[in-house]
């Protein structure tokens, strides 16, 4: 097992497919898994996949929320498995936004904005000048990039600053 040592250090996500009743708080089997791996490197998520599909089908959100409440849960379970790969990854996300879409990214937690320029497109890390960056909830509560300008909330960052999880950044560059 000591010429495993390296694969071994790896986190391991471990994913219980259970039934729905057992979704909110496990089963015997669940903590038997938690038991197995309690020396691990591992987190231990449990998932009703037949719920899932369930919930997937429904294509309006007020009728997926209702259908939550009464299976229990706060979301869908699909979230929490997206949640924890990231926290195991050590990952974040962050937005560009532009006139046609608005795209997430996602870095690994402590890249400086250049660096995340990079992972858009090699040129932009390179002729890289400035981001504009605001926060997501300071967006959501002023409603756009005008207001939250207007509000003082929008910076101007140079190529040190380390972005955080959910910013919003509009990069300038020049190539």
């Amino acid at each position: 097992m000591h010429d495993l040592f390296l694969l071994t250090m790896k986190p391991v996500l471990y994913v219980c497919n259970v039934d729905d009743i057992s979704v909110i708080s496990g089963n015997q089997y669940v903590e038997k898994v938690k038991e197995s791996v309690q020396d691990e490197n591992a987190t231990v998520l449990t998932i009703a996949a037949r719920l899932e599909a369930e919930i997937s089908e429904f294509e309006n959100p007020d009728e997926r929320l209702e259908f939550l409440k009464f299976s229990s849960l706060s979301e869908p379970g699909v979230n929490r498995l997206i949640r924890a790969g990231y926290e195991l990854l050590n990952l974040i996300s962050f937005f560009t936004l532009g006139p046609k879409e608005v795209k997430a990214w996602s870095i690994q937690q402590g890249t400086n904005v250049q660096q995340a320029a990079g992972v858009i497109h090699s040129d932009m890390e390179r002729g890289f000048i400035r981001a504009e960056v605001m926060k997501y909830d300071d967006f959501v509560a002023f409603g756009s990039e005008a207001k939250v300008r207007e509000a003082g909330k929008l910076r101007i960052e140079g190529k040190n600053y380390i972005v955080q999880d959910g910013d919003l950044i509009k990069i300038r560059f020049n190539i």
